[in-house]
């Protein structure tokens, strides 16, 4: 039996931040929960999955008694803020229709959008379910990776590839994983590509090399634990 951890899930508090931020009592909490998980959905639905998709690959959540601030990590910020800021402005008050709260929307552009995981997991989906060849698409994106300045690259994906009766896993390996090293900056993304066939998973990790500090216009946020941070030997 496979002892596996979620990358992300591995470092939250020691180099990774939280990617929601806020403090709820008891009775409160679930109810704040699920609509973190609600707003999360609708961004994806409205942002990711209408062409021509924005590149959302993150979002973060931070609260206040007065205001809930969303931070969006965006390859494409021009699709999400629209003309004027039309766009951005709509999103604010359907969020606001559906949370009932004062809502404020950032964004904060992906300089490199070939090393986030979550958009390269989803690119990967998008090209099997248009009936591409799985092992030319693997191979292709892993090598723009790498080019792109990753230290290593490994993607795996899983389902009745190519169509086979059987399911089974296919992967490929660039450059070096250390998924066991806390220190190691290693981005992970999942997404699903629906074919005729059935569902094909996809899984990214990408390793970006040791955790640097990040600076805070990176981030856009003074919430505490809003950075990731590489930690100092003791």
């Amino acid at each position: 039996m496979g002892q596996k951890v979620h990358p992300f899930g591995f470092r939250v508090g020691i180099t990774e931040a939280h990617k929601s931020r806020w403090y709820a009592p008891k009775a409160l909490y679930g109810e704040l929960l699920i609509e973190d998980v609600r707003i999360r959905k609708f961004l994806d639905d409205r942002l990711n999955k209408r062409p021509p998709g924005a590149g959302v690959s993150d979002i973060h959540i931070e609260r206040t008694r007065e205001e809930l601030k969303i931070i969006i990590k965006t390859a494409r910020p021009g699709l999400v803020i629209g003309p004027k800021g039309a766009e951005i402005d709509r999103l604010t008050a359907e969020l606001q229709g559906l949370t009932g709260r004062n809502v404020s929307i950032s964004c904060i552009e992906i300089g490199n959008p070939d090393v986030e995981a979550q958009l390269v997991a989803a690119g990967i989906a998008e090209q099997i379910a248009k009936r591409a060849s799985f092992r030319r698409v693997m191979k292709m994106r892993s090598e723009a990776v790498m080019n792109a300045g990753a230290k290593g690259v490994k993607i795996c994906l899983a389902g009745r590839l190519g169509g086979h009766e059987m399911s089974r896993t296919e992967d490929i390996r660039l450059g070096s994983i250390p998924l066991a090293t806390l220190q190691a900056n290693i981005d992970y993304g999942f997404c699903e590509a629906q074919t005729t066939y059935g569902v094909i998973g996809v899984k990214v990790w990408i390793y970006k090399g040791p955790y640097q500090t990040v600076s805070e216009t990176e981030l856009e946020s003074k919430a505490a634990g809003a950075r990731p941070r590489a930690r100092g030997r003791h």
